[in-house]
């Protein structure tokens, strides 16, 4: 007995030794990280690589302000509302500026994100009453890219731009099917009757459905509610106006989603009247996103050196 008892607090202490080297080895590669975010943050305040500040923009001459919302309108991507916001506030402020162009090319994405910036063009063009906004679209102005454009004071597009899906969706994926074929059994603990909503993994509700349909509907009226505003009497309803189509801009034209067909520079030159275009988009280089991911990464190797697993609510 003796012999197993030593035998087992040899074998606790080898345990104990691995983990501690473990701890040991996961907190020097924290230390590495650390001092590798320290350099990086250096080495790009050093050479001002992170362009957001606009310090490049540059106000001695007369021109016209644009601003690029490219891709998903999105948090955390290049067409998020506070990288937008930042642009129209500099612009709206920059004496120089005559006017300011959305140069559009988007397919949608966030309502809420696409509010806010329909929400801050509105209170910039009340602060400052003499610059107008105009949206001009390239290959696209769709759905929450819409939103956004319906705010400005006339919206312009190619002939071949698409333009409109005035809709909400919400989609996913049903697997109750194949887990019963691979014999595969879904269990779920929760707290909150709701906190399995909609769960892939389990068959459709009703009441679920229901009330997902009825909250879509709301978001879908606020979207209509405000085309309606920034468009007013220009807007021709019909039947399809509101049912999630995308039009050409030629057709776009004539049912009064924009004003006239154009590109930035014939907005510049004809109709702003100030030729020279300068950009006011808020752009983060790709030194500074692989900054952030890098920080992401060390908060990741933190949690898991110093925490234990938990509850989320």
């Amino acid at each position: 007995m003796q012999n197993q008892s030593q035998e087992w607090q040899l074998l606790e202490k080898v345990v104990m030794a691995s983990v501690q080297e473990q701890k040991k080895r996961r907190r020097w590669r924290i230390f590495f990280l650390f001092l590798t975010f320290i350099y990086l943050a250096v080495v790009i305040s050093l050479y001002s690589a992170d362009k957001e500040d606009l310090s490049s923009v540059t106000h001695s001459a007369n021109h016209t302000a644009f601003i690029k919302i490219t891709g998903p309108i999105m948090e955390g991507e290049a067409a998020e509302a506070a990288a937008i916001n930042k642009g129209l506030r500099k612009a709206f402020k920059t004496d120089t500026a005559k006017a300011i162009l959305l140069v559009i090319n988007s397919p949608g994405g966030s309502p809420v994100q696409a509010g806010y910036v329909y929400d801050e063009i509105k209170r910039l063009r009340a602060k400052y009453p003499e610059k107008k906004v105009y949206a001009v679209v390239s290959d696209m102005a769709a759905s929450a890219a819409y939103y956004i454009a319906s705010a400005a004071d006339e919206i312009y597009a190619d002939k071949a731009s698409l333009v409109g899906s005035i809709g909400v969706i919400s989609a996913s994926f049903g697997y109750t099917g194949a887990m019963e074929k691979v014999g595969v059994e879904r269990r779920v603990f929760s707290s909150g009757e709701n906190k399995a909503f909609l769960d892939p993994f389990q068959p459709l509700k009703s009441e679920e459905v229901d009330y997902w349909q009825g909250s879509l509907n709301v978001v879908y009226q606020q979207f209509i509610d405000q085309v309606k505003k920034g468009r007013g009497d220009r807007l021709v309803v019909d039947e399809y106006t509101f049912s999630g189509r995308v039009w050409p801009g030629e057709v776009a034209l004539k049912k009064g989603l924009v004003d006239g067909l154009g590109s930035p520079t014939y907005v510049a030159r004809e109709v702003v009247k100030v030729e020279k275009l300068m950009n006011y988009s808020v752009e983060v280089s790709p030194m500074a996103k692989f900054l952030k991911q890098l920080s992401a990464s060390m908060a990741k190797e933190i949690h898991a050196a110093f925490t234990k697993p938990s509850m989320s609510l």
